[in-house]
C-alpha cells in the first residue's frame, strides 16, 4: 500500500471539497457519504476523530458533536485518482441523524 500526503489529493477538482465515505471498519458496512475539506482532514489525522464539512453549516464538525454518536478513525484511504477519501471507523451509536445504523436504510425501487 502507497502513502499519500495531504498535498498529494485533489483538492481543485470539486472547489476545495473531497466526497468521504465512511466504513465500519470491521464489517466495511458503508455508514455515510459526507465532503471534506482540508481542515476537517487535518483535525481527524490530529484528532483521530472524523471531522466532516458540514454544508448545511457552512463548517468543519467532528462527527458526533452535538449528539454523541461519534467515530474513531483506524484508517483513511483515498483512491487511485486522489480524489475522494474513505475513513475507517469504529462508529458509536447510529451514524444516520434519522438514528439508523447506516444513512444508506433505504431501497431504491423503480416506479
Amino acid at each position: 500500500m502507497m502513502d499519500v500526503n495531504i498535498e498529494d489529493l485533489n483538492w481543485v477538482k470539486m472547489g476545495g471539497l473531497l466526497p468521504v465515505i465512511t466504513q465500519d471498519a470491521g464489517s466495511l458496512e458503508v455508514l455515510t457519504l459526507a465532503y471534506i475539506d482540508r481542515e476537517a482532514l487535518e483535525k481527524s489525522i490530529e484528532t483521530g476523530w472524523a471531522h466532516y464539512y458540514r454544508r448545511s453549516h457552512g463548517r468543519v464538525m467532528k462527527k458526533g458533536e452535538t449528539s454523541g454518536n461519534v467515530q474513531r478513525i483506524t484508517g483513511i484511504l483515498t483512491d487511485c485518482d486522489n480524489d475522494s477519501v474513505v475513513y475507517l471507523v469504529d462508529q458509536t451509536g447510529p451514524a444516520c441523524h434519522l438514528g439508523e445504523r447506516t444513512c444508506f436504510h433505504k431501497r431504491v425501487q423503480r416506479g
